[in-house]
């Protein structure tokens, strides 16, 4: 059984789709998302077998959103949908491989000749060594997010920026949010700092304050300060604040 996503940002095209989709029998879910930002969200909290997008969206284009996929450590099977035929040169001009693509309106019998090529990759997949998929984002305990692509609202125009994981530096909590400080600038999101400790803990980020959580793979020194206090320095040449009480642990990570 496949779970699908349908992402388009035309309310009623989204519609018919995922209509067409929840009638097929191999198709165990479907999930829809009226745009890239919303799709990215739901991709990292939950594991889907193939996505079906459309290629001209505002704000994230179904491009942008494909190239972004294929940074997940385990991303899923994509099938374009467009109404506009040089839609497939553009797919294939920007490098992506998608098992299929479908002109609007789309018919039944080509949703199901996707649906089957889904399933024959994934069958291929499972059947080499070490193919099998593991449990996605959020649904299983201490599992690590895979996705290395974070969505974040742009402060000018309300567009959203595509952050790769590697390029933040620390994470800041301010109140209700966290403050996201990247190679390209900084970031509100409206989530918990504890929540950032615990999903990114397994790429480097350590709690080193109350209010700070560190990515210790871009730290480039440890500075000591009066007191017995340190911060880090960041590649930026940012201060990071490290709390008292987690200095002895901060060295034990660092061997020093």
């Amino acid at each position: 059984m496949t779970r699908v996503l349908v992402v388009d940002d035309e309310r009623p095209a989204l519609e018919d789709l995922g209509r067409l989709l929840e009638t097929s029998p191999s198709v165990d879910d479907v999930v829809l998302a009226g745009g890239a930002a919303e799709a990215l969200r739901l991709l990292t909290e939950g594991q889907f077998d193939v996505v079906f997008m459309d290629v001209r969206m505002p704000d994230i284009d179904g491009l942008e959103l494909g190239k972004a996929l294929k940074r997940f450590a385990e991303p899923p099977a994509l099938v374009f949908v467009s109404a506009y035929e040089d839609g497939a040169v553009s797919v294939f001009e920007h490098g992506l491989q998608p098992l299929d693509f479908l002109m609007k309106p789309v018919s039944r019998a080509r949703i199901e000749q996707a649906l089957e090529r889904v399933q024959a990759g994934d069958l291929e997949r499972r059947g080499r060594p070490g193919g099998q998929r593991t449990a996605g984002p959020g649904q299983t305990a201490g599992r690590e997010d895979s996705s290395e692509i974070i969505p974040v609202e742009h402060q000018r125009g309300g567009a959203t920026r595509l952050l790769e994981r590697s390029t933040v530096l620390y994470v800041e909590a301010e109140g209700d949010y966290v403050r996201i400080h990247a190679d390209s600038g900084r970031f509100l999101v409206r989530t918990a700092l504890s929540d950032i400790e615990q999903r990114w803990a397994p790429h480097g980020f350590v709690r080193v304050h109350r209010s700070y959580v560190a990515n210790l793979r871009r730290a480039v020194e440890i500075r000591p300060k009066l007191g017995g206090a340190v911060t880090i320095v960041m590649a930026d040449g940012s201060e990071v604040p490290v709390a008292r009480r987690q200095v002895a642990d901060l060295r034990r990570r660092l061997r020093m």
